[in-house]
């Protein structure tokens, strides 16, 4: 099975809000479609599924254009479309049914679907009486009642607290091992880094950047260097040419442009008795390079 998506343009009047954009999933797990507000994501989701029509381009599944007839696909938009004056397990069992289950299989999913998620005490509470963050559980279960194939989550933790984060980072985690395709949209780094292989990065509708997480990574090289020390580094760092990035409570960074200039920064702290405790060269993480990117184009 496989997800491809070519060249989707979207116009409004003079404006161009996105501009062919491309990727392929070829392998489950969860893909990032990555972007400051305002980059392109959710018009890119809506025009990959038929809801709203491209100006150019098309996406497809396993060859054929998209729409409810030729993959199950469960979607939850960003802006939450839950009914609030109806109960939550009603609820649940209608867009089952909406998406073809019958009423017995409707009514399975939705009871089992409120376990997962810890709302068998809502089940018959209108759903505006619930939190903001057990709305969203309700939003999500109504997006994967009816076990599809294709999973869209635009934004799907924002908002969230501690504990309704963790438990949808669970029921993701589940999701996964059942070797599900999702589409993950966020804005949220540390979020796209815990979960996506693979990502497209937009900045103003356009792409500027897309691959495998790892391989984009490991193409910076390990340029940022942290050090914790019982004294102020910064003068033995810039004796060895090296520059300050951030200062922290506890720890420094610095950039460094190769492992030998690390290392002889390592030893100028220890022959000068400043040995760290802590000493860690990594690669830039996520954050730092959409920074970058998005940032250079703005």
């Amino acid at each position: 099975m496989s997800l491809v998506v070519s060249e989707l343009t979207k116009v409004f009047g003079e404006k161009i809000a996105v501009d062919r954009i491309s990727f392929e999933m070829e392998s489950s797990g969860v893909f990032g479609l990555i972007g400051t507000n305002g980059a392109g994501k959710t018009t890119t989701i809506r025009m990959m599924l038929g809801i709203m029509k491209a100006d150019h381009g098309q996406s497809r599944w396993n060859g054929k254009a998209i729409s409810r007839e030729t993959l199950s696909f469960g979607y939850m938009p960003e802006e939450r479309g839950i009914y609030g004056k109806t109960r939550v397990l009603e609820q649940l069992v209608y867009f089952g049914m909406l998406r073809g289950m019958n009423r017995t299989d409707a009514i399975r999913s939705a009871q089992r679907l409120t376990e997962r998620l810890d709302l068998v005490e809502y089940r018959d509470m209108y759903a505006d009486k619930l939190s903001k963050g057990n709305q969203q559980k309700v939003q999500l279960a109504a997006t994967l009642i009816h076990d599809p194939t294709l999973i869209v989550l635009d934004e799907p933790f924002s908002g969230l607290d501690p504990v309704n984060a963790e438990s949808l980072s669970i029921l993701i985690g589940e999701l996964i091992d059942e070797k599900k395709y999702i589409v993950m949209s966020s804005h949220q780094m540390a979020t796209v880094e815990k979960y996506c292989e693979n990502l497209v990065l937009l900045h103003r509708g356009k792409t500027v950047l897309s691959g495998n997480l790892k391989q984009i990574k490991s193409g910076y090289g390990h340029t940022r260097l942290v050090v914790d020390t019982l004294h102020d580094p910064e003068d033995t760092a810039r004796s060895c040419g090296l520059l300050l990035r951030e200062r922290r409570a506890d720890e420094c960074e610095f950039a460094v442009s190769c492992r030998e200039d690390a290392d002889r920064f390592l030893a100028a702290l220890v022959n000068a008795g400043n040995a760290p405790t802590r000493y860690e060269l990594r690669e830039p993480s996520l954050n730092e390079i959409f920074i970058e990117k998005a940032g250079e184009k703005s």
